[in-house]
């Protein structure tokens, strides 16, 4: 595996147990609080601990995968699963952006969740590597 390709994984893995760990111990935090709470408001609670534990697996099926201790076959779907939940957030993201809802700091968030929803499809394995 080439350097790049490592790094690329071992950053996906963790943001994923980063955030997956966030939305099932932590309260008001992480990525899955903000992306859910915009879309459910208060009533996000369970919907956060949800995403966050399918982040959380998804992330560690990621680093088991890359130390070969198994080959997971569920891996791309819990991590597809994950890239949907982003792709909806972006795509309300661009119709707010494009409302004239965001600034320039705005786009700059834009621009970084869509690389994290370009390196999710590609970890998915659906959608190219």
């Amino acid at each position: 595996m080439a350097i790049g390709q490592f790094l690329w994984k071992i950053s996906v893995a963790l943001y994923l147990i980063v955030n997956g760990y966030f939305g099932i111990v932590k309260d008001r935090s992480g990525d899955f609080y903000i992306i859910l709470t915009k879309f459910f408001g208060n009533n996000a609670g369970i919907f956060i601990v949800i995403a966050g534990i399918i982040a959380l697996v998804a992330g560690i099926c990621i680093i088991l995968n890359m130390l070969k201790i198994s080959n997971i076959s569920f891996l791309p779907t819990l991590v597809l699963i994950v890239a949907i939940i982003w792709a909806v957030y972006v795509v309300v993201g661009i119709i707010y952006w494009i409302g004239g809802g965001f600034g320039w700091d705005g786009l700059q968030r834009l621009a970084i969740h869509l690389m994290v929803l370009a390196s999710l499809l590609i970890a998915s394995g659906r959608f190219g590597d």
